[in-house]
């Protein structure tokens, strides 16, 4: 079997290096390939990618990037139909200097009755959306898409700006062939960085060429004074240059498995980034690009969309006066100016760290982007004596910026300082709190930029646990029935992510979301409290009925007293992970349960009561049970004081987060005396 699958490998490999990917030349071996021969469960695969990004010199403009992409795509089934369509970014600085999307062709392929049938891509499959002043997204879906179909488009992107985007080398399908060559003048100097956090390295050679560049001088005969027309005499001049040139050939790069619980999985893709570090034409200076985090905040700061913002204030003085005048306490201020602005502001669903539409103007439509809106709350707390700092981040779905770039952030929140303590808000959502930020912004860390012009980065996760404590009274009834009371209350982000999910819902409909994720549940007299007083804890009580959670086996009752509240499934199933686990946040989850021990019967055999560590209290399981008199008494409690756990330490919390399932589904056996 060695023999055959090492023979079979060879083929698949030598049968994408021969293999002639020309645009057009589909071939039918391509579409009756059912499955990927070495990812049987991918959903779709890339046959063959090429890019090729170079630099063109036009007279009186300069250079400008080109960038030329040839793709072809297997679908296997519905699940990859999604492939069909494809997005791609387009920055626009001004009307001016754009980027454009040009040369855009594409063809779907079908096996029909053996033979190819192809359909062109049309303009009614191309869109063009304006994501916001700068940005806009160019995307294309093919046609007549089928299992079994392949498609193959190539399009060209035009640039005046020498930043070269990042390279992607892994999707999250597999891909057979990809070729890729950048060739960058010298002029522009490049630091070059393999993304250190992935599991796959692509091959990369470095090389030089040279290319020459005809200038063509048009010259008037200026001092003729006759008065016929002045003569034009032209000439040329060349100038050679080197060309740097990065090229790497990948054959089966592996897809980019998903995995539960990962912050964001781009973190971990194959990729290349060029950074800019410097340009220099001849018989000019150096000029160095390459930068620090300092130099990169105070750019940032000076830019007008920012710290011009920062220092406006008229807009908000009189309702600011009104709103604190007489209070002298600085946390209650800033609460009770946080609020306001959560309570007057609209988040337009917008990120960025620099003003969309201005701080005055959104003040006045109530609504903006993130800058607009925790600029203002900044600014706000300044004017009214808070030592407040607008914190730059990079949200979970940007990623982490791997060197220093003002591209490396796209979000802004507010740090207050007060006695040695930090708090962290953002007033963009409704939910949030005094150190409760949206779980879009928990990143790590970001950089609090000061008025002096320092800056520094900060935690951005929580120091405390969010906690969840339920108390549950169960009794089993003569008919094994069980009813009884539930009392639960949930601080912190596990408050927040309530109110987010359930903040629009009606009693009803929470009812019915309680007893659809529970079986045979019955639930009545439903209260919650503080479900929109966000820095008070929610509080949740009801009445339950629950059936068929009583075992009679031999006149012995078996029943889990976690009942409903167990977890039913570990999400931990894999034997070896690539990527840390994300939690979030750190927690506590507290479940406090008193059993009536039903009339005629006693204590045949109950769990026995265990302590679990990981990691040297990174995390912490308790399972304590003991009788007093005609009750059972629980208490079960699962701490993790760290949201990350890092995938060298996954097969050691996957022994410990197993037994903690293994623990709640435990049961308590009762006799009949």
């Amino acid at each position: 079997m060695k023999i055959k699958y090492t023979i079979a490998l060879f083929l698949i490999v030598f049968s994408a290096k021969s293999q002639d990917f020309k645009f057009g030349k589909v071939s039918k071996e391509e579409l009756m390939e059912k499955a990927h021969p070495l990812d049987s469960l991918a959903d779709a695969a890339v046959l063959y990618r090429n890019e090729h990004v170079r630099f063109d010199y036009i007279q009186g403009d300069g250079f400008t990037q080109v960038k030329e992409v040839h793709e072809r795509i297997k679908i296997y089934n519905k699940e990859g139909y999604k492939w069909a369509t494809k997005r791609i970014k387009i920055y626009n600085e001004t009307n001016a200097k754009k980027e454009n999307l040009t040369k855009l062709k594409g063809y779907t392929y079908n096996l029909v009755s053996g033979k190819i049938e192809e359909d062109k891509l049309r303009k009614d499959g191309m869109f063009s959306e304006e994501t916001n002043k700068y940005w806009k997204t160019e995307s294309f879906t093919m046609p007549n898409i089928k299992e079994g179909a392949v498609i193959e488009y190539t399009y060209e992107i035009r640039s005046p700006f020498s930043a070269i985007d990042d390279i992607d080398f892994q999707y999250t399908i597999p891909i057979n062939k990809f070729e890729l060559d950048i060739k960058t003048p010298e002029y522009y100097m490049y630091n070059k960085l393999l993304n250190p956090r992935a599991s796959y390295t692509p091959p990369i050679e470095e090389s030089l060429d040279s290319k020459t560049i005809v200038f063509t001088n048009t010259n008037s005969n200026i001092g003729s004074t006759d008065l016929k027309p002045s003569r034009i005499k032209t000439t040329q001049s060349k100038e050679s240059y080197r060309v740097n040139v990065l090229s790497s050939s990948c054959d089966n790069v592996p897809a980019l498995k998903p995995e539960p619980f990962v912050d964001n999985v781009d973190n971990y893709r194959a990729k290349l980034i060029m950074e800019l570090s410097a340009v220099k034409f001849p018989n000019q200076q150096l000029r160095p690009l390459s930068t620090n985090w300092d130099a990169v905040t105070k750019t940032i700061y000076s830019n007008d969309g920012f710290g011009g913002q920062l220092s406006k204030s008229g807009y908000f003085e009189n309702d600011i006066d009104a709103l604190v005048g007489g209070v002298e306490d600085p946390i209650q201020k800033a609460g009770m100016i946080y609020h306001f602005v959560k309570s007057k502001m609209q988040w337009n669903e917008f990120y960025g760290f620099t003003s969309d539409i201005g701080v005055r103007r959104a003040y006045k439509d109530g609504a903006g982007n993130i800058a607009d809106i925790n600029l203002m709350l900044t600014a706000m707390l300044r004017y009214a004596g808070i030592q407040a700092n607008p914190v730059l981040i990079s949200t979970k779905n940007h990623g982490i910026p791997l060197f220093p770039t003002q591209q490396g952030f796209n979000y802004v929140i507010c740090m207050v300082e007060h006695e040695g303590f930090n708090v962290l808000l953002d007033a963009s959502s409704p939910y949030s709190s005094f150190n409760v930020l949206p779980a879009r912004v928990l990143n790590w860390q970001g950089r609090v930029v000061r008025e002096s012009g320092s800056s520094a980065w900060i935690n951005l996760y929580p120091n405390s646990l969010s906690s969840e404590v339920t108390s549950l009274n169960v009794k089993i009834n003569p008919d094994l029935t069980i009813d009884g009371k539930l009392r639960q209350q949930k601080t912190d982000y596990l408050a927040m992510d309530f109110r987010n999910k359930f903040a629009n819902t009606s009693p009803d409909e929470y009812i019915k979301t309680i007893e659809k994720d529970n079986g045979e549940l019955l639930v009545s007299d439903l209260q919650i409290e503080n479900e929109m007083a966000y820095t008070e804890p929610v509080k949740i009580t009801y009445n339950y009925e629950l059936e068929n959670a009583v075992e009679d086996i031999g006149g012995n009752l078996y029943v889990s007293p976690m009942l409903f509240m167990a977890s039913e499934e570990n999400p931990f199933k894999q034997e070896k992970r690539q990527y840390p686990i994300d939690l979030t946040y750190p927690f506590s989850t507290k479940y406090m349960v008193n059993v009536m021990i039903p009339e005629g019967y006693a204590v045949e055999s109950l769990p026995k009561s265990e302590k679990l560590d990981f990691n040297s209290n990174v995390g912490g399981f308790t399972y304590l049970v003991k009788e007093n008199g005609s009750f059972l008494q629980l208490t079960i409690a699962l701490d993790m004081r760290s949201p990350i756990i890092i995938a060298q330490d996954y097969e050691v919390f996957k022994k410990f987060y197993t037994r903690v399932i293994e623990k709640q589904s435990e049961k308590i056996v009762l006799k009949k005396l």
